[in-house]
């Protein structure tokens, strides 16, 4: 994907060229101090929440960054201030820990109204995953969701503005708390975010069973562990169909299910 434009450099106040940064799935770039990346439908309300965001001695956002002319985002691109620090999804329960306090940091936001109009692979599975929308998936999709389904019940919990990809979106420094990047916005329970960050760690990146085990006082985990593997699952269908569950994939995930189904009770 081409990166950022002299126009829209221009239009940051930025001198130096764009250079693509690792990560970001090859869409971000960097000049100077100053990340851009492509605005989608949240990026406005996001900017005008960070920007006014109190600093916290438990995490790090980063600021967003206005256009000369005081716009959050110029000619289809946003931008924000460059953090120091790493992702490292080895450090998952620091990742939960930060989570916890940026999701108590954001508890009293307003519902954004983008989330009604926002139509994509991830919202999609989000709602599918709460029963808000039905989903006709691969043979073998239907087969490896069909006990996660059957152990779905509903559940009373508070809904609030979440981040719904932690894992791979916390990057720590040393001597700095951890900075929260990347920011998809969900209106859900915390639990809810915090079980996807496990379900990920799980299925992804290695992590241990016992992971999930540290992190079940949270309210309804079971239900919350159902409803991230459903999500992730039916956002992969969505965009990759039947031959992603013929791969590794299947094998990564059917014992996360098992663990998972084990919470419900």
């Amino acid at each position: 994907m081409d990166g950022p434009s002299e126009e829209v450099l221009d239009a940051f106040g930025l001198s130096e060229p764009a250079m693509l940064l690792p990560g970001g799935q090859g869409e971000t770039w960097r000049s100077g101090a100053v990340v851009l990346k492509r605005a989608v439908s949240e990026s406005v309300w996001r900017a005008e929440v960070l920007a006014e965001l109190p600093e916290s001695e438990a995490f790090r956002v980063p600021r967003p960054v206005r256009s000369l002319r005081g716009e959050w985002v110029e000619f289809g691109w946003e931008a924000g201030e460059l953090l120091a620090g790493a992702t490292d999804v080895r450090r998952q329960d620091e990742v939960l820990t930060v989570a916890g306090a940026f999701h108590e940091a954001v508890a009293g936001l307003a519902r954004p109204d983008f989330l009604d109009g926002r139509n994509d692979p991830w919202s999609d599975g989000d709602r599918v995953a709460w029963c808000e929308q039905s989903y006709d998936g691969s043979p073998a999709y239907v087969e490896l969701t069909a006990p996660l389904v059957d152990a779905w019940r509903p559940v009373e919990l508070v809904a609030q503005v979440v981040h719904g990809d932690l894992p791979g979106n916390v990057m720590f420094a040393d001597g700095l708390p951890p900075a929260i990047i990347d920011w998809p916005v969900y209106w859900r329970p915390p639990s809810w975010a915090s079980a996807v960050a496990v379900a990920d760690a799980l299925c992804w990146y290695g992590a241990e069973p016992e992971l999930a085990a540290r992190w079940a006082h949270l309210p309804e985990w079971g239900q919350m562990l159902i409803r991230a593997l459903i999500y992730r699952m039916t956002t992969e269908d969505v965009v990759r169909g039947s031959e992603f569950w013929e791969g590794p994939a299947r094998t990564s995930y059917e014992p996360v299910i098992e663990l998972a189904l084990s919470y419900a009770g």
